[in-house]
């Protein structure tokens, strides 16, 4: 800041060059950028059009390839064909065949469509029949019948029609045919220009756009879009501007056929962006001016002030010692910058204070929640040992005493954060063996803990809570407590142990429950879950918030609780910090 003082200062002319520069530079690049944003989207709306179109030529072609094969192979080898075309046939089997042949070719036009028509015509027998149901009127089926008689006639029948589609005018409408002869038999598939075309008549090709089917002399075969059948379709011609060409023209063809679609494009939708885009920039240079004046006129006044201000908040933020409290002619700013003086040092300080004493309660919580011991554990241990005293239960006190002294020194045990989970699960099995010599056979218990797993560490006492109220809650006389406790790792992108803890008893009451779900403090007045919510503060702080307890009754009865611990894996065994 000091260094920004002592820059030469320059007149208002030189800022007025700048601000002139940058704007001009601005609108050059907003003006690039314009006509740059029309170009691509007129490209990539022209390429997404063609696309289209050509995936509906490819299945028009595969249609038209699939229906000429099966319309030859009917021909070739179909029993009930040979049957019409032999002469002599009875009447009934004439029929039974013919009826046979409308219905192969009645099951072909389900599954291509109502809009594809198919004739049958029998030369030598001057038969002509639609084998499905079409849509001609009666006056064009009699003029196309007179056109196929024509047309099989030339001696060009098989080079012009057979595997070809060719376009054929029929009452002042275009259609789409395809012959197929085998000697003096004839299959004929027939289908509207305007049927054929009617799919991507449903694109979006502007106001004025339009879709037809057009011939290789450019002469329009559909009507739907272009007026009368048989007009001229003009294509937009190429020209220097033709980023500004409002028009644009796709023709696509068909393989074997001799007919193309074609695709007028209008973008008239550009026009407008380029009129919104001129007004944006003349916009941009009226606030560009005005913005100029303004801060030439309060520069001196009001931004210099402000700008060292916000600096100082800035070194604030990032806890500079370098503040600069320069003197400022404005009595508002000037006040300002004595209370934000006064300000920061009361906020260090504060801070500083804050600080220590969230360290000394976490540390402090920590310690209590680990080292709170429920005393009618230990003397009910002291009154088990004296009963066995009293029966001369030598090995059974022996054993007693010893267990006793391993729980009690495991819960004394260093203030770490940390623990091994084999030595956790022994405290566990220590402390579910001393209850089963105080309830006898009123509960079972199993642990499933795999030696893969060895070397994995959490908090201490954690697993101590939630068994110790299987016990306290659910043993009963009437009939006997299992207890489960599992432990798995789950592998991943964040490994995490996995633990569940269930028993068979009646399960949490639905209220508790309710607010475990809900996240919510449980009731510790008459000292009752102040395990489970030291338990769950203690996660919270070690893991911060990473840590999961589920707490649930399944229907099978009993209570399950569900902890999923993060376990980083370099915290395996052989690597554990």
């Amino acid at each position: 800041m000091v260094k920004a003082l002592n820059n030469k200062p320059y007149p208002i002319r030189h800022y007025v060059k700048i601000m002139l520069f940058i704007s001009i530079f601005a609108l050059v690049v907003d003006l690039v950028i314009s006509f740059a944003s029309i170009f691509i989207v007129k490209q990539q709306s022209t390429r997404y059009l063609q696309d289209t179109a050509n995936l509906y030529i490819r299945q028009i072609n595969h249609d038209f390839s699939y229906i000429n094969h099966y319309m030859g192979w009917t021909l070739a080898n179909d029993e009930s064909v040979k049957i019409m075309d032999t002469p002599g046939t009875d009447y009934m089997d004439y029929i039974k065949s013919s009826e046979r042949v409308h219905k192969r070719f009645n099951e072909l036009q389900k599954n291509y469509g109502q809009e594809y028509n198919f004739f049958f015509y029998l030369k030598e027998q001057d038969f002509f029949q639609n084998y499905a149901p079409m849509s001609l009127s009666y006056t064009e089926f009699l003029e196309l019948k007179q056109q196929i008689v024509s047309l099989t006639d030339s001696k060009d029948v098989y080079e012009t029609f057979y595997s070809n589609w060719n376009p054929i005018l029929v009452q002042n409408t275009h259609y789409i045919i395809n012959i197929v002869p085998y000697y003096n038999r004839y299959l004929i598939c027939l289908i509207s220009a305007d049927d054929l075309i009617r799919p991507l008549q449903q694109l979006d090709l502007g106001e004025d756009g339009h879709v037809s089917l057009v011939d290789y002399q450019g002469a329009a075969l559909s009507s739907a879009d272009t007026g009368e059948p048989g007009a001229k379709v003009e294509a937009a011609k190429a020209s220097p501007f033709s980023l500004s060409q409002p028009r644009t023209t796709v023709t696509e063809g068909f393989s074997n056929a001799s007919f193309n679609v074609q695709l007028v494009i209008q973008f008239g939708i550009f026009e407008t962006i380029m009129i919104a885009q001129l007004l944006i920039m003349l916009l941009f240079v009226i606030l560009t001016c005005t913005l100029s004046l303004v801060m030439l006129y309060f520069k001196k006044k009001v931004l210099k002030p402000i700008q060292n201000f916000s600096e100082n908040v800035r070194r604030i933020h990032e806890d500079s010692e370098n503040l600069d409290f320069m003197s400022s002619e404005i009595i508002e700013l000037e006040q300002v910058n004595s209370q934000f003086k006064h300000l920061i040092e009361q906020i260090k300080k504060f801070k500083i204070d804050i600080y220590e004493q969230e360290l000394e309660k976490q540390r402090i919580q920590l310690d209590y929640m680990k080292l709170q011991i429920n005393p009618h554990f230990f003397l009910n241990c002291l009154t088990n040992i004296y009963s066995m005293a009293q029966m001369q239960m030598f090995k059974e006190i022996e054993y007693m005493s010893l267990s006793t002294s391993k729980y009690f020194r495991y819960i004394f045990q260093s203030g770490d954060n940390v623990v091994r989970l084999e030595d956790e699960i022994e405290h566990v099995r220590i402390y579910l063996e001393i209850q089963k010599h105080r309830y006898r056979d009123a509960f079972s218990y199993r642990i499933d803990f795999e030696e893969e797993l060895t070397g994995l560490t959490i908090p201490p006492l954690v697993l101590q809570t939630f068994i110790e109220n299987a016990v306290k809650y659910a043993v009963s006389r009437d009939h006997e407590l299992q207890i489960r406790l599992s432990v798995s790792l789950r592998m991943g992108d964040k490994p995490s142990m996995v633990i569940r803890i269930s028993d068979t008893g009646p399960g949490f009451p639905t209220e508790v429950l309710e607010k475990l779900a809900a996240g919510k403090p449980l009731d510790q007045s008459e000292g009752k879950h102040i395990g489970i919510m030291n338990t769950l503060q203690r996660l919270e702080l070690l893991y911060h918030r990473r840590a999961h307890v589920e707490f649930s009754n399944p229907e099978g009865g009993g209570a399950c609780i569900t902890l999923t611990l993060p376990q980083p894996m370099q915290e395996r065994r052989g690597e554990i910090q």
